[in-house]
């Protein structure tokens, strides 16, 4: 007599959890845990449009905020990978940027390491709001990748490029712009071919906001009302910039994201060399509460617990009606994925579905982590 099905158990577990968040009204979007090739939940929630109460599916596409910086930095160890883009060139002897404060000795590494030093449009770790821009400068006007450069790059640095980090988004900018130098692509266009394509994202690209592009979810920005609590939603329209750029705003789907992170692991995305480059963490970033350590990697963010055994890597993104995690657990061989158009912590409900897949309780020791 064959007893209960674990993989069932745990999957019932897991959309009890998805549940439980979507009753609250803490969570509108699409959620994906899989352990090797086993997917243990692939499920949506809560509304794509909410005037109409046009349902999300796993199908539909929700907005990456910075989650969409690991598309740049694939797309850079792509051509890196071809000797067609140095990481170590500095920027400005890719992109003309005479007249601004930009450092000559920034190197494209630099930038995706947060470790350039530049400022940026929205210093968020000094607690400057990000939306606040688009209040005086209208957010329609801002789509190509040069159109950035004013709102940063006549900024005096922070610190010399590699004596610091600090999570800059700009500097992702920069990223894109030295791309389309080498390339003779449009940065999106160029993301299509060296990403997206090859990586074999179906439900993958960069639609703006103001196209009929079908299958969309739009955004939801949270409205404080008394003492701080939700009284309702608005759209995200006039949040920020109407099409993704290089340190943002790739729409895709979390079985996209799945296949992306298999990508990169894989041998045939990247050399070997590469490969190893970029799942490798390069600095440290801050302190986790529970006393272990952040590092920055090229885009990926390490984890690691106080012991010094990594716990799991990946990238998140947060807009105004926005929220989007994916990470990786090694020691399980487990991945979640959350996409969320409605402002949600996705950052708790990770760590509730990791838990709760078991990933959390397996780690990999630090000699054999990423290095």
């Amino acid at each position: 007599m064959n007893g209960p099905d674990p993989v069932r158990i745990t999957a019932v577990s897991l959309s009890a959890i998805l549940d439980r968040h979507e009753r609250e009204d803490l969570f509108s979007g699409a959620a994906l845990v899989a352990r090797g090739d086993t997917v243990l939940l692939h499920e949506a929630r809560g509304w794509a449009h909410r005037g109409f109460s046009v349902p999300n599916t796993v199908d539909t596409r929700f907005d990456t905020a910075s989650l969409g910086k690991l598309f740049t930095a694939a797309a850079a160890f792509r051509l890196a990978d071809r000797g067609l883009l140095g990481l170590d060139e500095r920027i400005r002897d890719l992109v003309p940027l005479e007249g601004t404060k930009i450092p000559g000795d920034v190197t494209v590494r630099h930038c995706l390491t947060h470790t350039s030093g530049i400022a940026d449009d929205a210093d968020e770790e000094a607690g400057e709001d990000y939306e606040e821009i688009w209040r005086t400068r209208p957010c329609y006007g801002v789509r190509d990748c040069a159109d950035f450069l004013p709102q940063f790059a006549y900024k005096e640095p922070l610190f010399p490029a590699g004596t610091a980090s600090r999570y800059n988004n700009c500097a992702y900018v920069l990223v894109g712009l030295a791309l389309e130098a080498r390339s003779g692509l449009t940065f999106r266009e160029l993301v299509r071919r060296e990403v997206i394509e090859p990586a074999g994202l179906a439900r993958t690209g960069y639609f703006a906001k103001d196209s009929p592009e079908p299958g969309i979810a739009e955004g939801y920005a949270t409205i404080e009302g008394p003492r701080g609590k939700a009284a309702g939603f608005r759209k995200n329209i006039y949040a920020f910039p109407p099409i993704g750029s290089p340190d943002a705003g790739v729409l895709t789907t979390v079985e996209d994201l799945r296949r992306l992170f298999r990508a990169i692991e894989g041998e045939d995305f990247l050399s070997p060399d590469l490969r190893r480059d970029f799942l490798a963490p390069r600095v440290d970033a801050f302190a986790l509460r529970d006393g272990g350590l952040r590092r920055y990697g090229h885009c990926l963010e390490f984890d690691y617990a106080p012991d010094g055994a990594l716990v799991r890597y990946g990238k998140d993104g947060i807009n105004p009606g926005v929220a989007a995690i994916a990470m990786r657990y090694p020691g399980a061989d487990g991945f979640v994925a959350i996409l969320a158009n409605q402002d949600a912590d996705v950052w708790a409900l990770c760590r509730e579905l990791a838990s709760a897949a078991g990933f959390t309780a397996q780690s990999v020791a630090l000699e054999s982590a990423p290095i």
